[in-house]
């Protein structure tokens, strides 16, 4: 399978650029700058992200050019693109005026790079050093209205292979042609840009069946798109010997466990439900603290999923519906990211049980895994369902748990979901909850004096979650959506809505 190769220099964008690849068909992957490239003839090319560094800064991140120039075409991405002007000699430093956001890119050569480009053109820029004077091997494609070079390429006899680098960032949105860009980039790569969510399937399952045998699977399943999406397609490869636990640990949405059970068993996976609730929920009784509630509740999860997978014999491999996103953050340039909130998982599973892991997803960011689902004819109201957390309720009740907390938000969120769905909202947002606020308030029901919770009302707009807009929903549907909770969930009289975008905020208040 042909692919990309990302170098990772630690920008934002990184993912970004991974994914308008994945988008032209071609498959990517991103790895550090400083793991060394294990060559072989599917790679097509190679290209250099950007950096928070400047490449005059005593710790920035260096590479050795050499062993990637002449191998295969190279793009270099602002870093990417001062760096290489640095490698071979050129001028790097402050901007007399520093470009962020949005620039005029004017064309000077129609190489194949800008081939079919406007002479003007939108691009996005983000970066405080400039490229003053260009090495002898290369030559300037574009600038713009404050810098003189925006873009350059080798001169043709310079290297065995064309080198090419702009100082914007064609992977953002507000390049208007920077898809553009990329797909000139893979032409001149030439990719066949076969890549498809058909062609992932159909390969994986073929890995599978090679790489597991005879061999059994166990594999945990959450309701959710990603756990489901990895057991369709490890059932496509080895049947009825993939074993499946769905564990109900009081903290799922309203009649979630039952309904997610009868899909899974109209679906002919081979599932167990395990109701786990007060298990779970003598625990966290009077929990308040978040990474508490979230330390317990992993505990507990593998407390029963280790029980529960004893029962099953002959177990071989522990099945996981880990994603790209996570793969990418545990080898990220600057080591795992700093904990904004753990997650519980399986955790030390493998390990207890003897267990060997099989993640038939870690390639796939989260639109490619419903894509995916699609073509493994997993049913729509599960591709459909937003994202859930993994410590389910737990962290949508701020301060102390109980039973009637978790009832009261139950009832809220499902009139709120119930509402989103009939007026057609639920498929045109991300994620959306309700969340119980350790407040009372007064209020005024009839005539007489109430005072009860708050519940926010949370509902936002991503591609991936790792940044956030809160939803513009219609003033009319929040205030039937505020008039039901209030009405018929007794012990609520107020309902807020979320308006904080991530960052700073996350879309999970806990």
């Amino acid at each position: 399978m042909e692919k990309i190769v990302i170098l990772d220099f630690g920008s934002q964008y990184t993912q970004l650029i991974a994914r308008r690849l994945r988008e032209l068909s071609v498959y990517s992957v991103i790895q550090p700058y400083n793991k060394a490239i294990e060559w072989s003839d599917d790679i097509k090319a190679v290209i250099l992200s950007g950096s928070p560094f400047s490449v005059n800064d005593p710790n920035s991140l260096e590479i050795d050019i050499s062993q990637l120039v002449g191998k295969v075409p190279l793009l270099g991405i602002c870093y990417g693109a001062q760096y290489l002007a640095k490698y071979y000699g050129g001028l790097v430093g402050k901007s007399v005026k520093r470009e962020y956001g949005k620039a005029k890119l004017l064309v000077q050569d129609n190489s194949i790079l800008l081939e079919n480009f406007p002479a003007e053109s939108q691009i996005w820029m983000s970066h405080g050093d400039t490229i003053k004077e260009l090495p002898p091997q290369f030559e300037i494609m574009c600038t713009t209205e404050d810098i003189p070079v925006a873009g350059f390429k080798s001169k043709v006899d310079a290297f065995e292979k064309p080198v090419y680098a702009v100082q914007f960032h064609p992977e953002v949105v507000h390049s208007t042609f920077g898809s553009h860009l990329l797909s000139n980039f893979l032409k001149l790569a030439n990719c066949a840009c076969d890549w498809s969510p058909d062609t992932f399937v159909s390969s994986t399952i073929n890995n599978l069946k090679e790489t597991l045998g005879n061999d059994s699977v166990l594999m945990g399943l959450s309701g959710g798109v990603d756990s489901t999406v990895a057991a369709s397609i490890l059932h496509e490869a080895i049947g009825s010997r993939l074993h499946c636990l769905f564990l109900n640990n009081g903290l799922l949405r309203h009649n979630e466990f039952d309904e997610v059970l009868e899909s899974y068993k109209k679906m002919n996976l081979n599932v167990i439900g395990v109701d786990a609730t007060d298990e779970f929920l003598s625990e966290l009784e009077g929990v308040s603290d978040p990474e508490t509630k979230r330390k317990i509740i992993g505990r507990v999860f593998i407390e029963v999923f280790e029980r529960e997978a004893k029962k099953i014999p002959n177990i071989k491999w522990l099945g996981q519906g880990t994603i790209y996103p996570d793969v990418i953050e545990s080898i990220s340039v600057h080591g795992p990211s700093v904990t904004i909130k753990s997650h519980h998982n399986v955790g030390g599973l493998p390990e207890k049980l003897n267990l060997k892991i099989v993640e038939p997803l870690r390639m796939l960011f989260k639109d490619e895994v419903r894509k995916a689902g699609k073509v493994i004819k997993v049913p729509q109201d599960i591709l459909a369902r937003h994202p859930f957390p993994g410590p389910g309720l737990a962290i949508r009740i701020l301060g102390e748990l109980s039973r009637d907390k978790i009832s009261l938000v139950q009832k809220a969120d499902k009139i709120y979901i119930d509402h989103l769905k009939r007026s057609g909202w639920y498929d045109k947002v991300w994620q959306a909850g309700a969340i119980l606020l350790p407040v009372k308030s007064v209020g005024v029901m009839g005539d007489e004096r109430s005072y009860e919770f708050t519940i926010a009302l949370r509902c936002v707009n991503s591609t991936d979650g790792m940044t956030a807009e809160w939803s513009y929903l219609p003033h009319e549907l929040l205030g039937k959506i505020s008039n039901d909770i209030i009405n018929q969930v007794k012990g609520i009289n107020r309902v807020v809505y979320d308006i904080s975008t991530k960052p700073p905020a996350t879309i999970e208040w806990e």
